[in-house]
């Protein structure tokens, strides 16, 4: 080993050490919460190039752009910037887009393919539904694309799930599927379980271009391995199938998303996978005192299904966790709200950006939000509407889309009224019975003679506008560079930046989304600064449909950067607190009533783990005797994961019940009271 190598190790303890020292061959490595799992697969890659592992042959996978970026940033101080920009890090789905813009082909697509988002999928399924012979109403969108979605996952074909179905609704939606599918492909498109389905069933069947592959990419690491489903799966046992150089690193006890396909078995029996693997666990953690890594190893011992560890700290025991019991939820809210002012009013320098709110679901939001805006304390809601989910920025984004795919009949539909241009609903139903006879994409039908001659002069003029703009700027964005300035000068030819003013009656809400649109072309300004090479709108393109939530930019966030979290415990993973409030520690709310009924607490007992794991110096759990639910109070019983905390650690405490003004039955009551006192004295 080189001194190089060896100060590298100096900088570990010793289980990451080890798990870094080890280069070839199968390693898995349990990386409990807080305990250094990023900084161990940074340092694995800089002693695998100081070891002489060419960079270009190592591919680092992960779930979120976020922790890829991370990874990057860390990887550049420690190894040649150069280098550092060799190795392959980003997502399953960035990885396997690159994947198929290079060998699509093969399976019939062009590389100029299009990523549908949620809303040009929605559509999609929407037009799939109808034309499969069913009633809009017949089957909802959203089941449609969840049973399609882990049908995709399971690598089932429309034939394969209409075959193993279980009830109508499947068999129905099978027939949609089918139908999908050739829509997608006729508008050269793919979903986002195409990039990971499309690339397994490539190397699957042309062995060739997966050896390319397995020769340019000997190394492979893959972080957050507890969270890979089927799919996920398949890839990397292909993809190290032939050097068997892989070293996955996870933790089955924060295993919260079985719901979306995840497979807790894949990190579980990964030593069955690729035989004679190494094992090392991560247990030293970096960021919870002993008292909440103690609540924490106590409540995920009662699962069954895990690898056993014990988490503990260098970080002292600290406060015991509280937990309060609450007389309302309306009490529950504003408890937090009065114990933020404590701990800020105790604890000098704190800040509200160091305190969280973590509920089971979305829906416990409302009261917290209340409560924090009535105390004047400012919170930002994690889950609201993103930047890139406007209505004007997606019509923006469908237009840039149309410029690399003409096939995007989606994206076409989104746009041809913005800016309003005349063509009503039956000029549509014309245009699409066109194409029905011709199989011409809609963008080039609508510059047809055979559809203008049925329009009035203005919707005709409008039309042939749109068309020779769309051709000619088709193009321009062919060539590289200047992405900015085109797409600026773009919608200014398509009169979209000026057009949105009419769409909307409020002047100032008009303004704000034609604002909305000069910043998405500073957002692709930024895009071209950092890129590096030369990028094309494709590239853009791929980008954007491939972020994920945690890159999506929030509105005010500068406002907001020191506020109080509010967020569901799924959002929180990864994140962390100085201290964490959690909620609805009630039987049927967390545990979620629905996990019960189907007899089983075992994910949701990870997710309370990940919940507590949050938190650096303190956690509050809050229970309600009774509970607005459905519309009705209800008497609620805590939550079993609270007697899961051992007494020594916690302090209950009952929480000061607010005054409330009684209702007239309550009013009676206690006027009769005093008379009954009155009489006895």
């Amino acid at each position: 080993m080189s001194d190089i190598s060896k100060d590298l190790l100096k900088q570990l303890n010793p289980e990451q050490a080890k798990a870094v020292a080890v280069i070839d061959g199968p390693v898995l490595v349990f990386a409990g919460a807080g305990t250094g799992k990023t900084r161990v697969i940074t340092y694995r890659i800089a002693n695998m190039i100081r070891h002489g592992i060419k960079p270009e042959n190592i591919a680092g996978m992960t779930f979120t752009n976020k922790a890829a970026e991370e990874m990057r940033e860390r990887l550049d101080r420690l190894v040649n910037i150069e280098d550092a920009r060799k190795v392959f890090l980003g997502t399953f789905h960035s990885f396997c887009a690159r994947v198929m813009r290079k060998d699509i082909k093969v399976l019939g697509f062009g590389t100029n393919f299009t990523i549908a988002d949620d809303s040009d999928q929605a559509g999609v399924i929407k037009q799939a539904v109808i034309e499969s012979g069913f009633e809009k109403t017949e089957l909802s969108t959203e089941i449609c694309i969840s049973i399609i979605s882990r049908a995709k996952g399971k690598m089932m074909s429309p034939q394969d799930l209409s075959r193993v179905a279980e009830n109508e609704i499947e068999v129905r939606v099978a027939q949609v599927f089918e139908r999908y599918m050739q829509i997608l492909q006729n508008q050269n498109m793919l979903d986002f379980d195409d990039l990971l389905l499309f690339t397994v069933q490539l190397w699957q069947k042309h062995p060739d271009i997966l050896e390319k592959y397995q020769e340019r990419f000997t190394h492979l690491l893959v972080d957050e391995y507890q969270d890979t489903n089927f799919l996920q799966f398949q890839l990397v046992k292909l993809l190290a199938g032939k050097s068997m150089n892989i070293c996955v690193v996870g933790d089955d006890d924060q295993s919260i998303y079985g719901w979306r396909g995840a497979e807790m078995k894949n990190i579980l029996d990964f030593p069955r996978h690729f035989p004679k693997s190494k094992e090392i666990k991560l247990e030293q953690n970096y960021r919870c005192t002993n008292n909440i890594l103690k609540a924490a190893n106590s409540v995920i011992s009662k699962n069954t299904e895990r690898y056993a560890k014990e988490l503990w700290s260098k970080c002292g025991d600290g406060d015991k966790l509280k937990v309060i019991r609450a007389e309302t939820d309306e009490d529950e809210a504003r408890y937090v709200a009065d114990a933020i002012y404590d701990i800020m009013g105790s604890n000098p320098g704190t800040q509200h950006r160091d305190f969280a709110v973590l509920y089971r679901s979305n829906h416990q939001s409302r009261l917290f939000e209340n409560s924090l805006r009535d105390s004047k304390i400012p919170y930002r809601l994690i889950g609201a509407k993103s930047f890139y989910e406007r209505r004007e920025i997606r019509d923006s984004i469908a237009y840039l889309k149309l410029a690399v795919n003409p096939k995007d009949d989606q994206s076409f539909l989104r746009i041809l009224g913005v800016p309003p241009r005349g063509i009503g609903d039956k000029a549509i139903e014309n245009l699409k019975r066109l194409q029905h006879i011709s199989f011409v994409p809609l963008a080039d039908l609508i510059g047809n003679e055979e559809f203008l001659k049925d329009l009035s002069g203005k919707a005709a003029s409008g039309a042939k506008h749109m068309y020779s703009t769309l051709k000619k700027w088709r193009a321009m964005f062919a060539e590289p560079g200047k992405l900015s300035e085109k797409t600026l000068d773009y919608y200014k030819e398509l009169n979209l930046i000026e057009g949105i003013l009419k769409l909307y009656k409020d002047r100032n809400e008009a303004e704000r989304r034609r604002d909305n649109i000069y910043e998405l072309i500073n957002a692709i300004a930024s895009f071209e600064k950092i890129a590096e090479t030369t990028p094309t709108l494709q590239d853009f393109l791929e980008a954007y449909a491939l972020y994920d939530d945690n890159d999506k930019v929030e509105e005010d966030e500068e406002k907001h950067k020191n506020s109080v979290t509010l967020m569901t415990v799924h959002a929180a993973k990864g994140l962390e607190f100085s201290y964490v409030f959690i909620p609805g520690m009630e039987h049927n709310v967390f545990p979620h009533e629905r996990s019960i009924k189907e007899g089983s607490n075992e994910e949701e007992r990870r997710l309370f783990y990940v919940a507590l794991t949050r938190a650096r110096k303190n956690v509050h759990l809050v229970h309600t005797h009774s509970r607005m639910r459905y519309g009705k109070s209800t008497i609620q019983r805590p939550s079993e994961f609270i007697y899961d905390i051992p007494e020594e650690i916690a302090d209950h405490v009952q929480a000061a019940t607010a005054f409330k003004p009684l209702d007239a039955e309550e009013l009676k009551e206690a006027w009769a009271s005093l008379y009954k006192i009155a009489d006895k004295t």
